[in-house]
């Protein structure tokens, strides 16, 4: 493979990411395309323009995608009621495909042959984002310093900071921060002080949720409205996909809600420790799961949780872009068509519950339910159903004791 001569980079203006870019105009000898992404992970991203001006960048892309984000990404992402592992709402994996998507569409623009990201060779994200590359496009070259370079330590990037000038952010403690990823959905931190499962995360982990025990003791009342499987509104005020989940994270932050401490299995191999807050997400996990209950047929429901786990994990190692997911998202997708009406929800001190549900589209008839006398359902109806089912065990039962087994 002949050497890149021009490489678009995923940057943040973080520690790693700036020393990616000199390494790469050092020891690769690339003209470096700058592209950093706001996914509405809360920060000033002016400041990565200037260093990357500092480090001599002619072309710097910054990019608002935040509606994109939500619209595109995370809301099919909810239609599935995607979790992995029974609990991670998945906010890291499904932002790496829109990054990995924008990335090739800048690598074509400027006539860039090659992609590069900061994912170390341990973690997740390396297959994440090179199997969105090679997805959109398979010529693509695609450089990993992690799995090239010798700064193989946290120690070992500082000094080459120092080395080459490139500015180093401290924590409050004055020290190199502990690796946190933020955008709309969720923040992840990991490493320093996280490496130990057993010991508890230290309160300034936390950057958008409140302590439970700490937020208030009056609850807080929501509505949500649905149309076809997706959030539209928030107590009857109609929001965008972007600006619907910005204050769903304020809700969900003020009452302590959306905090995670899981110790993952990785796509590579390895068990990881996380500390996530996802506010609004868990929010709009369970308002959708509210909706859901009234208007989806039992066999629909039962087979979506059964592709769930599927779905889920295909988001987590970085199939976004494989036809699997895109059938199971058709399928998904069909079953939403009628899935609109409101949710109510109570939020307080960390948990959110569902307290009322209505729509156009209900299945739910209180004319059978009811405890009360009715004209619609014939109780008698329920011996035969009872018996039919029944068969195959009596007959298991009447072989078995013909064959002496007494269990």
């Amino acid at each position: 493979m002949s050497s890149p001569k021009k490489v678009v980079l995923a940057y943040s203006g973080g520690l790693d990411t700036s020393i990616i870019l000199k390494w790469l105009q050092e020891e690769k000898g690339c003209e470096v395309v700058t592209f950093t992404a706001d996914l509405g992970q809360g920060e000033e991203l002016e400041p990565a323009r200037r260093k990357a001006e500092a480090q001599g960048v002619k072309e710097i892309f910054i990019d608002d995608l935040r509606e994109e984000f939500v619209r595109d990404f995370v809301f099919p992402m909810m239609r599935a009621n995607a979790v992995y592992e029974g609990l991670y709402l998945l906010g890291t994996s499904i932002a790496r495909p829109l990054i990995s998507k924008r990335q090739i569409e800048i690598a074509h623009q400027v006539g860039a042959d090659a992609v590069c990201h900061g994912a170390t060779g341990k973690g997740n994200d390396q297959v994440r984002f090179e199997l969105g590359y090679y997805a959109l496009d398979p010529d693509i070259k695609v450089i990993a310093p992690w799995r090239e370079w010798d700064l193989n330590s946290r120690t070992k990037l500082i000094e080459y900071a120092e080395k080459h000038g490139i500015e180093i952010a401290k924590d409050k403690r004055g020290e190199a921060p502990f690796s946190v990823d933020a955008n709309l959905l969720h923040t992840s931190s990991e490493g320093k002080a996280l490496e130990d499962p057993n010991e508890e995360a230290p309160e300034f982990v936390y950057q958008r949720t409140v302590a439970p025990e700490d937020a208030p003791d009056k609850p807080t009342y929501i509505t949500i409205g649905f149309e076809r499987g997706d959030a539209v509104s928030i107590d009857g005020e109609d929001l965008s996909p972007a600006a619907l989940l910005t204050k769903l994270n304020e809700l969900g932050g003020a009452n302590g809600i959306g905090r995670l401490d899981l110790l993952e299995n990785r796509f590579v191999g390895m068990k990881s420790r996380g500390i996530y807050e996802t506010p609004g997400g868990t929010i709009l996990l369970m308002a959708h799961r509210g909706i859901e209950q009234i208007t989806l047929d039992k066999g629909a429901a039962h087979l979506k949780d059964e592709l769930m786990p599927k779905y889920a994990e295909l988001v987590y190692n970085g199939y976004w872009y494989s036809p699997e997911r895109e059938m199971l998202q058709a399928a998904i997708d069909t079953s939403q068509e009628l899935v609109t009406g409101t949710v109510r929800l109570k939020l307080y001190k960390g948990s959110v519950d569902i307290v009322g549900r209505e729509s156009p589209y209900s299945l739910y008839s209180q004319e059978h339910v009811t405890f009360e006398e009715d004209d619609v359902y014939d109780q008698a109806d329920a011996g035969g159903f009872i018996k039919i089912n029944a068969l195959r065990l009596r007959l298991l039962k009447a072989r078995d004791r013909k064959a002496g087994k007494n269990s």
